[in-house]
């Protein structure tokens, strides 16, 4: 057992949404000086990672987790105590449970954090009074239901975008290979960020209280944490606080600091 704690980031996925989170612990850490930011190592090796959309899909059999967890390895080795993974989509049933099923085998003591069951916690706490929440993702996550499955048994209905709006305007976004976050992360186009509002203002429609970005990609292109009035979500400041919390907790911005990373 270490006896330091250590906040491990699985990066890669994509490569901007690994740096996010580790700003984001940052963001959110009661800190005055250089010495009092908490110690957090970040592994990211995209190259090795199939695309979770795909494999979800059925469009690839190459399942994601055998190549997760060489990274877990890594930061394990380097004495990790706690670890998360900025993508909403590698938390999908099929790829989360033989990634832990590999961590348990190989005994290694890393705890690695559940991304979609922290969000069902941080709404429960903090978000009691809703009950019809917005889901903005990748087309991986809106087939795979990771977000119904934990927030429906809270009392929680999650509203998906109609078909057409989830495939020419949000997943696309994310995607295409001209503008899409995924080709021009920093700084986010112009047309994907329009496109990631429109669908927002989609959901508005249906009269959504609340909408989850559920793709770590998509707070980049939207930071704000609040938009016409809609709160927004951003699932990687809620793993970065739990993974504060697990290491240390007494270094946890109040929580008035949520909306926005800053």
């Amino acid at each position: 057992m270490n006896s330091k704690p250590l906040i491990g980031i699985v990066g890669g996925m994509g490569p901007y949404a690994g740096l996010d989170l580790a700003k984001k612990v940052f963001d959110q850490t009661i800190a005055t000086r250089d010495q009092e930011h908490l110690p957090l190592v970040l592994v990211s090796a995209p190259e090795e990672i199939e695309d979770r959309t795909l494999f979800v899909t059925g469009k690839s059999n190459r399942n994601p987790a055998d190549s997760i967890f060489p990274v877990i390895t890594m930061l394990a080795q380097a004495g990790a105590t706690v670890a998360g993974i900025p993508c909403n989509t590698a938390h999908a049933p099929q790829i989360i449970s033989p990634l832990v099923a590999k961590i348990n085998e190989a005994g290694y003591q890393v705890k690695l954090l559940h991304m979609i069951k922290e969000v069902g916690r941080f709404v429960r706490e903090s978000f009691a009074h809703v009950k019809t929440i917005g889901l903005l993702s990748t087309t991986g996550t809106y087939h795979t239901r990771i977000y119904p499955m934990v927030l429906e048994p809270l009392g929680v209905n999650i509203v998906a975008p109609d078909q057409h709006v989830q495939e020419s305007l949000v997943h696309d976004a994310i995607y295409n290979p001209a503008y899409g976050i995924k080709a021009q992360s920093n700084p986010v186009t112009t047309r994907a960020r329009g496109q990631l509002l429109e669908g927002i203002m989609h959901l508005r429609g249906k009269g959504v209280e609340a909408v989850i970005l559920g793709c770590t990609e998509i707070p980049l292109a939207i930071p704000e944490g609040e938009e016409e009035g809609i709160q927004l979500i951003d699932p990687t400041i809620v793993l970065a606080r739990a993974l504060i919390r697990e290491t240390f907790p007494h270094k946890l911005r109040p929580l008035s600091n949520f909306a926005k990373s800053t």
